[in-house]
This record gives structure tokens, C-alpha cells and sequence, in this order.
């Protein structure tokens, strides 16, 4: 899964969100890092560039990138909720011996089905272990 944006300022502005330094920084480590980070892997990446920084700011930062769409959020395991910047459909699988979360392609056509027809689907979550 490749994702690239040129200017992350304008890629905030065109979604509403004002882009403050701190905004710019978490959103440029969630599309930088393809690591599905938690709020604690993003806060330490950055905490020694941006002394000013909360895990409270992050937590509230990436809550609203998911308001405004340009995030999701990735609950694999009951206990530990990750964030991708990846908005395309795309499944996740997460490596129990190494812990790491992974993108797989997915064929959308398969993810269509009858039974759902009459239904406008928001989110779609395929999670592999």
C-alpha cells in the first residue's frame, strides 16, 4: 500500500483540520511509518522532537483525523487500538510471534455481498493472525 502527500499543511487544510506543527508531526509519522502505531509509539517517536507534547494531544489529534476521515482505526486485539493513514480498503495481518501489523490487498469484489445489498457499508475491518 503506497501513500504519498506532497504537503501534509495542505493535505490538513483540505480537510478542515488547521494544521499546527504538532498535527503536521503525528500525521507525517502515520504516514511515514507504516507501523500501525498506538498513541504510546507515536508519542515516543516524537516526545524528544516536540518536548511540548501529550499523550493527551496525541490521543486528541488522532481522534480527530478520524472525524475527518484522513485515519483509521485498527482494533486487532481487544486491548490495543492502532491507527493507519492508509484509507484505501485494505485488510491487516497481525504476526504473533513478532507482533507487527501488516497491509494485505484485498479484492474489494469479495468483500461484496448479497446480503448486504440493501445496506450502505461505512467501514470494512479483515483482520488476519
Amino acid at each position: 500500500m503506497e501513500f504519498h502527500i506532497e504537503n501534509i499543511g495542505e493535505y490538513l487544510k483540505a480537510h478542515e483540520i488547521k494544521p499546527s506543527y504538532q498535527r503536521i508531526k503525528i500525521f507525517q509519522y502515520l504516514v511515514e511509518n507504516k507501523n500501525h502505531p498506538t498513541v504510546d509509539m507515536i508519542y515516543k517517536a516524537l516526545c524528544t522532537e516536540i518536548p511540548t507534547l501529550s499523550k493527551t494531544t496525541v490521543y486528541n489529534t488522532l481522534n480527530l483525523f478520524i472525524e475527518k476521515k484522513i485515519v483509521n482505526v485498527i482494533v486487532i486485539e481487544e486491548n490495543e487500538t492502532r491507527y493507519d493513514s492508509v484509507m484505501a480498503v485494505h485488510g491487516h495481518f497481525k504476526c504473533e510471534k513478532c507482533g507487527k501489523i501488516y497491509d494485505l490487498d484485498v479484492n474489494k469484489e469479495l468483500l461484496n455481498s448479497k446480503e448486504l445489498d440493501e445496506y450502505k457499508i461505512k467501514e470494512h475491518h479483515l483482520y488476519f493472525k
